[in-house]
């Protein structure tokens, strides 16, 4: 790892607001080359400096959707994968289809967070999932109602539709 970005990284946990506040833009700006280390930070930091790991990962946006899923799959840790899921779903639309795609792993944890991200985008992230209710194998379509479900209001409606679509069809 870069000296700079290990130096910004260690500078995460200061005591320091500021210091803190100045690393994150930092890294932030340092985009795709910061990736990579503030993914390995959310694997072995502790809570607080996930935390800003987490928001600069979404704050650097669509490069980081692949990695981050990819870390996704193999690591079972279930803090990472709820820092990581809260990131994508920071992310907003940007990160749908590909989370819509995620859902479809044979991992049930795994689809959890890719639903809890989904429902915290909201929105952009409906259309993509009726569509899923209907198009989807069987277990995409338990997914997609379950998400539509957890999302509330916003959701339930499409949900109720797209039931309602099914036994028409």
């Amino acid at each position: 790892m870069d000296k700079e970005i290990s130096s910004l990284i260690e500078a995460l946990s200061s005591e320091n607001i500021d210091e803190r506040h100045a690393a994150e833009d930092k890294l932030e700006a340092k985009g795709e080359e910061a990736i990579l280390p503030l993914i390995e930070v959310l694997t072995e930091a502790e809570e607080s400096t996930c935390w800003y790991a987490a928001r600069i990962l979404a704050k650097i946006g669509e490069p980081a959707i692949k990695p981050l899923l990819l870390t996704m799959i193999v690591e079972g840790d279930r803090g990472f994968r709820r820092y990581a899921a809260a990131a994508l779903g920071s992310m907003g639309e940007v990160a749908v289809a590909p989370l819509i795609e995620a859902l479809s792993t044979e991992d049930k944890e795994l689809r959890g967070f890719v639903a809890m991200a989904l429902c915290r985008i909201g929105t952009p992230a409906l259309a993509p999932l009726k569509h899923l209710l209907k198009e989807g194998d069987e277990v995409q379509r338990m997914c997609a109602s379950l998400t539509l479900w957890k999302m509330g209001e916003e959701g339930i409606g499409d949900l109720v539709e797209g039931l309602g679509e099914e036994k028409t069809s």
